[in-house]
This record gives structure tokens, C-alpha cells and sequence, in this order.
């Protein structure tokens, strides 16, 4: 048995130099945009995301002065046990798609040591695989363990251009769609700004609900936020609740954006003007009658939740 505690992993240190980066160029004025680009020029594959440089910079530029991550208390460590072992063998046989903070969620382990289980002591590889659906041909990912049959690798490439869309719509079709202007990041206020937009426009197109509808969003950083919430009740909105972790239960995650990947997948855009316009074709072009069959797979989906929570 081979027991191990790292509180300082070499992770947390290449992070630690490039907080210090970051508020480096927060003291010569330059945006968070230009900062990511010199990040990730710097750092190259080991940079941070694009979503973490930024926020790092929001803090630095609000005033943050320490550098040095909290640790926070219950904070998982690194521990390799056979117990967890034989425990995360088990995860990953019931559910080839877990990813590896879904493991470190589930199991409270360092995500540094759930790979190292996985990849040492587990002899598994994450493979791109393209594993044949009739009726989604969906691309997914997984972990292969020794002896299994390796599925043929896809070969994907990147589109030049991107773009990022949120919608919103009911049992009768959208509703209400956005897309983010070029480096706007998902944060609280722009959720806000968004969801205001969004209650005027139901005012407009469907005032028969206006004061009864239900908001139901998943458990992203943005819309747990505290001065989300303020909003929402500051405007008798309703939230529908998100279990954690539960893309089953999202109409987007199981429904909408399948969908939408299902029509546009494979296509190369050339500009994100191009993008908005497929992609808003096919939410207008969306047959009603399919809309309101999600709906009902979404009351099933809750059903079933409820009762395997009662067992």
C-alpha cells in the first residue's frame, strides 16, 4: 500500500508563477485579453485557461494583492490506497464517461492523483473515440482499460473561428438568444444584464406566463452567484433546482445542443457571422413537437431522480 500527502504539487507551483505574470501585467494596464495571449506565449501547453487568466485578473485588478491560492479547508489531498484503487476501478467500469474531476468530486482525491490511478496503477488511457449512434453519431471520450477493444481514432480539426451562444426557450419553441460579444467572459453581471433582457422579452412574446414562469439553469459558477440570486428574487423569479452534476437533467445538455451538433457538426465556418446564422436556423427551424417530447423526457428524468434519491 503506498500512502502519500502533497499539499504544494508542482501543478500548483507552474500556477503560482503565473498569477505572479498575471498581476505583472495588471500593473502595466494591459487588458485580459492581452494578458492570456502572453501567458499562453510564455507557458505554451502548460498556460492556464482562458477563463482562469481572466479571472485572476479581475481579482488583481480589484484590488487582490496575495498570489498564493487559499487552501481550503476539506480541500482534497493526494492519497493512493488499493482501497481507492479498487474504488475508482469500479467508478470507471459502471461509467466509462467519467472525466477526472468527476472522479476527484466522487472519491475527494487530488485530480492529479486520480489521473496517476488511472494512467499507473490502472494501466487505463483517455481516448477521442468515434463510437457509432444510429441516431446522434455523437463523439465521445472515455477510459480504456487493458484488454479492451480500441476503437478507431477520429480525426478531428479545429475551426478558426468561434462563438458563444445562451438560450433560452419553453414547451412552445425559443424564446430569447444571445451571442457574446468577442471576449466577453461568463461572468455574474453579464448573467444579470442577460436575464433582464430575457424577462422583458417573455413580457413581450409570452405575457400569458409572464409572472408565473419558472427559470431552470444549470449549476455553472455564474448563475450560482449570490447577486444572481438577488436578482432573481428581486424580480418574483422562480428557479427550478439543478441537481450537481447532472447533465442528464439539463434540456440543453440532453436535448438542445445534440441537436444543434447534429445539423452543424463536421460543417467548417469561415467567419462567426456564418456560425450565428446556421445555428439560428436550426433553433428556428426546431419542430414544435419535438421541443414539447423533451419536455416530457425531462419530467421522466426528474421522476426517476426523485425516486432513486428516495431509495
Amino acid at each position: 500500500m503506498l500512502v502519500y500527502v502533497v499539499r504544494v504539487t508542482k501543478i500548483e507551483l507552474r500556477n503560482i508563477e503565473q498569477w505572479y505574470a498575471i498581476k505583472f501585467c495588471v500593473k502595466l494596464g494591459e487588458s485580459a485579453k492581452e494578458t492570456f495571449d502572453k501567458i499562453v506565449k510564455v507557458f505554451g501547453d502548460e498556460a492556464m485557461s482562458r477563463a482562469q487568466v481572466f479571472r485572476w485578473h479581475k481579482e488583481f485588478k480589484n484590488g487582490r494583492e496575495g498570489v498564493e491560492d487559499e487552501l481550503r479547508s476539506g480541500r482534497a489531498v493526494e492519497v493512493r490506497t488499493d482501497n481507492n484503487v479498487q474504488r475508482m476501478r469500479a467508478l470507471v467500469r459502471q461509467d466509462m464517461r467519467l472525466t477526472i474531476r468527476m472522479l476527484s468530486d466522487e472519491l475527494n482525491i487530488n485530480r492529479e492523483t486520480v489521473r496517476k490511478i488511472l494512467i499507473k496503477d490502472l494501466s487505463m488511457k483517455k481516448l477521442c473515440a468515434k463510437m457509432y449512434d444510429p441516431e446522434t453519431k455523437r463523439q465521445s471520450q472515455q477510459w480504456l482499460s487493458p484488454g479492451s477493444a480500441r476503437p478507431k481514432k477520429a480525426r478531428m480539426s479545429k475551426s478558426k473561428v468561434k462563438t458563444i451562444m445562451i438560450c433560452f426557450f419553453d414547451s412552445n419553441g425559443l424564446v430569447h438568444k444571445e451571442f457574446f460579444p468577442p471576449g466577453q467572459t461568463v461572468n455574474q453581471q453579464f448573467y444579470i444584464e442577460v436575464l433582464e433582457r430575457l424577462r422583458k422579452r417573455i413580457i413581450r412574446v409570452r405575457p400569458e406566463i409572464a409572472n408565473i414562469w419558472i427559470l431552470h439553469h444549470d449549476n455553472a459558477p455564474c448563475h450560482r452567484a449570490f447577486s444572481v440570486t438577488q436578482f432573481l428574487t428581486s424580480k418574483n423569479i422562480r428557479v427550478f433546482p439543478q441537481p450537481p452534476y447532472s447533465p442528464d437533467m439539463s434540456l440543453c445538455d440532453f436535448f438542445l445542443f445534440p441537436r444543434i451538433k447534429q445539423v452543424v457538426k463536421g460543417t467548417h465556418f469561415d467567419s462567426v457571422k456564418d456560425i450565428q446564422t446556421s445555428v439560428t436556423r436550426v433553433l428556428q427551424e426546431l419542430p414544435v413537437n419535438d421541443i414539447q417530447k423533451s419536455y416530457e423526457n425531462w419530467k421522466k428524468r426528474w421522476t426517476q431522480c426523485v425516486a432513486a434519491q428516495g431509495e
